[in-house]
């Protein structure tokens, strides 16, 4: 705006946003790298053009179940309109049928109450009228107003009808509401898991280690850990497999695999030559392609119900030489759990090499431990010494402080001769 009105050069104006953009590096962002499974334990994984729509509705059922709480609202509000509606006409159409409509219009007053023997519905008179009796019907509410009598069969008929349907409304609604609310992912949402995974030694072997635990007091029955490593592969004959799952085993000295979940644990997996991370070490992990992924399976000791809780952790959440800080203590005899630690970590020494160098060269790791032996007492050493400089600084400034508040001596003459020497 400025060149334009020729306050400034246009010639400068140019050259000027020319200097900014060089000085301005270009970054191109990063792309998230995509994950299967999100740390809330959600799939990420989007189904498209599906053709065959109707097999949902085969089972319609699950298809309710697994709406969202305002879908299954609208088509349950809308059931029971449209029930009452289709009913309305229905007792409408026998009542125009049966002639009552014509014979309330015609006659009134004493007569009206002569009808009610040989009409077979009493005080149908309209549409609006025949929609309330079929709500009365269906919802038994029984106002007392309108009533059936044994004039038509057919009303007969349809009122049987008529309560059988809204049976079945009141049943698949009532079922749908218990399983929405009780279903399993639900329990899921109290099973944590840590922020991060870490990579550290443990009994002489490098180990993928995690933690997991339950807020809750009710416990999970038989509760199981299943981990799998989803990662992008290409076979031999040139075939690429986007998502190749690969199973490796837990590190539990029980032999049902069973684990007993009262308080926080640590699950860990040997990296041994059966693990996917046998040949991967410390540099070449923030460049793979891989996802853990962890399932967590048990049944709900208060409702019985089977859940599952998931998350993953991808390259950039694997701590390598981090270990998890203890979170349980005991108090007064009580073992008290403080999940503020829960996914803290320390750096611990450990090989930067894979498993399959570590296995190889058994020497690396002795090594690491000495060098980290070392680093420690030498940073012992130098707390030491800071603490005794420290203490020499605080002693040396204590006696000058003494010294200052000391008194000099004072002599005081008396005729005698004397000489009193006072001090304060």
């Amino acid at each position: 705006m400025l060149a334009r009105k020729s306050i400034i050069p246009e010639e400068y104006v140019l050259a000027r946003i020319a200097a900014e953009n060089l000085r301005k590096p270009r970054i191109r962002d990063r792309l998230p790298r995509a994950r299967f499974i999100a740390k809330s334990g959600a799939c990420n994984l989007a189904h498209k053009n599906i053709r065959e729509q109707g097999r949902f509705l085969q089972d319609i059922f699950t298809t309710l179940v697994d709406l969202k709480w305002r879908h299954t609202l609208v088509i349950f509000t809308m059931s029971f309109l449209c029930s009452w509606l289709l009913f309305a006409i229905m007792w409408w159409l026998v009542a125009f049928a049966h002639g009552d409509i014509y014979a309330y219009m015609e006659k009134s007053g004493l007569e009206k109450s002569a009808l009610e023997s040989t009409v077979c519905v009493t005080n149908v008179r309209s549409f609006t009228s025949a929609f309330l009796f079929s709500i009365e019907v269906q919802v038994t509410i029984g106002f007392g107003g309108r009533m059936m009598t044994e004039e038509c069969p057919l009303a007969i008929t349809v009122l049987i009808l008529q309560n059988i349907v809204g049976l079945i409304i009141n049943a698949v609604m009532l079922g749908c509401i218990f399983m929405k609310t009780a279903q399993a992912h639900r329990r899921a949402e109290t099973l944590i898991f840590s922020r991060h995974a870490v990579i550290a030694v443990r009994n002489g072997k490098l180990c993928f280690m995690f933690r997991v635990g339950d807020l809750r007091k009710s416990m999970i029955i038989s509760a199981s850990v299943r981990i799998q490593v989803v990662k992008k592969t290409t076979t031999p004959e040139g075939e690429v497999v986007p998502i190749h799952q690969l199973d490796i085993p837990v590190d539990n000295p029980i032999e049902s695999n069973n684990i007993f979940l009262v308080a926080p644990l640590i699950i860990c997996h040997v990296i041994d030559k059966r693990s996917p991370l046998y040949d991967i070490s410390a540099t070449d992990l923030a460049n793979q392609d891989l996802e853990v992924i962890v399932i967590l399976e048990g049944v709900v000791e208060t409702t019985g119900i089977t859940t599952q809780a998931r998350t993953s952790y991808i390259a950039e959440e694997i701590q390598w030489g981090h270990r998890f800080v203890s979170i349980v203590t005991e108090e007064e005899g009580v073992y008290s759990v403080d999940y503020s630690k829960f996914g803290n970590t320390v750096k611990v020494a450990a090989p930067r090499c894979s498993a399959r160098e570590l296995d190889e060269k058994p020497s690396i790791l002795i090594q690491t431990l000495q060098k980290s032996e070392l680093s420690h007492q030498n940073s012992l050493r130098k707390r030491n010494s800071m603490r005794r400089n420290n203490s020499m600084r605080r002693n040396n400034s204590i006696r000058r402080n003494n010294s200052s508040l000391i008194v000099p001596k004072v002599q005081f003459m008396t005729l005698e001769g004397n000489q009193d020497t006072l001090e304060s």
